[in-house]
């Protein structure tokens, strides 16, 4: 599922709710992930109606506004490029500023102020990122990361060979049909030092999963199952050893993924033998949002920072240690 999102955020909060966050889904076809072209065109259809809904919803002008805050990466480039333009011309329509925001620190910041967490170690896992995170000096530090394809990617693939269903979302399907799994199945673990892969488990699992259905050696409900336990136990690994690194014993779960309550549940399990607390969300703030960009980009106005106007792009590749976290004294 993938949204064109509008959010009308206050800086005490107190008016973040449902009643804030307005969205069009867009839900590919079964068998089909996102492309680029098709994403923008559905953002481009919906956005300018988003605008006016979350005005006349919220009950408040453009006179206001007091800034424009947008995702400048990193994502798709066509997509990013449509809100991009929006929110460049809403800025020079109302004469307030813009804030470029990275997706992922949108994610990070969205989990802390909704969970409360002040300094854990981050787990952020979704159908583009899989990195574990750590704030230090001014930047939030990517301590792992996978070196090839994301989670949510590798679940979302997997599902298209089961022939699960996009609605609400592949890895929901991939969650629920593994809860009726009662066989463990061994696949690879791949763990290389702090850092995770998911393309060669991917390539071994489907070749496998037909294989074993046909000649009932294991039921798709299994498979799901191994998958998610083998996927989550490599997560639970890195993350656990960057807390240690850190001397940290809090965790918080942010991205699309977080929503497995699965992951979550061994996530607690690993976090309390630590003496530490899981923080984690459910699929109204895991789920990319329009609050997670409105609410570090209000951050950044308050905190001095704005972006220029000729510096208002996009990129696909914008890493979360980019980022230089003006708004965080600690």
């Amino acid at each position: 599922m993938s949204e064109a999102i509008i959010c009308l955020c206050r800086i005490d909060f107190t008016a973040y709710s449902e009643n804030a966050l307005f969205a069009y889904s867009y839900i590919t076809p079964p068998g089909q992930g996102f492309l680029p072209r098709e994403t923008a065109i559905h953002h481009q259809e919906h956005i300018l109606d988003l605008v006016k809904e979350a005005l006349q919803i919220a009950d408040i002008k453009a006179t206001d506004i007091s800034c424009i805050a947008y995702t400048k990466g990193p994502g798709m480039g066509g997509p990013l490029l449509s809100c991009a333009v929006v929110a460049r011309m809403l800025s020079l329509m109302w004469k307030v500023p813009i804030v470029g925001v990275n997706h992922c620190v949108g994610h990070i910041e969205m989990g802390r102020v909704v969970t409360g967490a002040q300094d854990p170690v981050v787990l952020y896992v979704s159908g583009g990122n899989t990195q574990v995170i750590a704030y230090a000096d001014k930047r939030y530090r990517i301590f792992g990361e996978t070196i090839d394809i994301a989670v949510g990617n590798c679940l979302d693939k997997f599902a298209r060979v089961l022939h699960l269903s996009n609605d609400p979302s592949p890895g929901y399907n991939i969650e629920q049909l593994a809860k009726q799994g009662s066989k463990f199945v061994q696949l690879p673990y791949v763990v290389k030092g702090m850092d995770v892969s998911f393309s060669g488990l991917l390539s071994f699992v489907s070749d496998a999963a037909s294989k074993m259905i046909k000649k009932g050696e294991a039921t798709p409900a299994d498979l799901c199952f191994s998958l998610q336990e083998t996927i989550f136990a490599m997560l639970i690994e890195i993350t656990e050893r960057a807390m240690a690194h850190c001397g940290k014993k809090d965790v918080l779960i942010v991205g699309g993924v977080g929503c497995n309550e699965r992951l979550q549940d061994m996530m607690k399990i690993m976090a309390s033998e630590r003496g530490g607390m899981l923080y984690a969300i459910d699929e109204r703030y895991c789920i990319d949002n329009g609050a997670m960009i409105a609410w570090p980009g209000l951050l950044a106005f308050k905190a001095g920072q704005v972006t220029d106007l000729a510096d208002t792009t996009c990129t696909q590749r914008y890493r979360t240690d980019d980022v230089y976290v003006q708004w965080r004294d600690d």
